[in-house]
């Protein structure tokens, strides 16, 4: 039996590039291809997929949070693919349940033994970026700290930041100087970059 795998990505034509490309070999079948994570949620509720290649920045629902919903409620294994090799993404895709972390420039090859690893029951992560992850430690932000770094990054003000969240001001203040101080940064908006780099967001 081929491995069925499901690839989810926003960007039509890496879609259509990974499906071409891995739809070559003898012992893959690509199944589906989906835009978002919800939707490759819906389409695992109804249909057996062994491996589900997510991308992880995607509208609607991002692949980390998807691959927690997949992981917990099918026996689908889940790889995640994305451009943005960062350690902390790599984190948050295990915790949430991924058994492998590759980047897409990574070698057609290397992919392949992912998928290939992943469906087995091992793992498949790229070497590189758990050196990273090893060496930058655990994400040190509270949900609230990465809430307000998160709406940082829309420029949105003190008190807007307050108001969309329902809290003081000065609890806006405290959250994000906390913040600031754990990315060892000067702003809240430096902060919130540093964060987003590192694949705390």
């Amino acid at each position: 039996m081929p491995i069925r795998v499901l690839i989810a990505d926003d960007q039509t034509l890496v879609r259509a590039g990974l499906a071409a490309l891995l739809g070559m070999e003898d012992d893959i079948d690509i199944v589906a291809e989906v835009a978002n994570g919800e939707q490759a949620v819906n389409y695992l509720s109804a249909h057996d997929v062994d491996v589900a290649m997510l991308d992880i920045e995607m509208p609607v629902m991002d692949g980390i949070a998807a691959a927690e919903k997949i992981t917990t409620s099918t026996e689908c294994n889940v790889l995640m693919v994305t451009t943005f090799g960062r350690a902390g993404y790599l984190r948050r895709a295990l915790d949430a349940g991924a058994k492998g972390f590759m980047v897409k420039d990574a070698p057609a090859e290397q992919l392949l033994d992912a998928i290939r690893a992943v469906h087995s029951g091992g793992s498949a992560i790229d070497p590189e970026l758990a050196a990273q992850a090893l060496a930058q430690g655990n994400n040190p932000l509270t949900d609230r700290e990465r809430e307000l770094l998160r709406l940082t990054l829309t420029g949105a003000s003190i008190k807007q930041l307050a108001a969309t969240l329902f809290i003081s001001q000065g609890t806006v203040r405290n959250h994000l100087s906390s913040a600031i101080a754990k990315t060892h940064t000067d702003n809240r908006t430096a902060a919130a970059h540093t964060a987003q780099d590192r694949g705390w967001l």
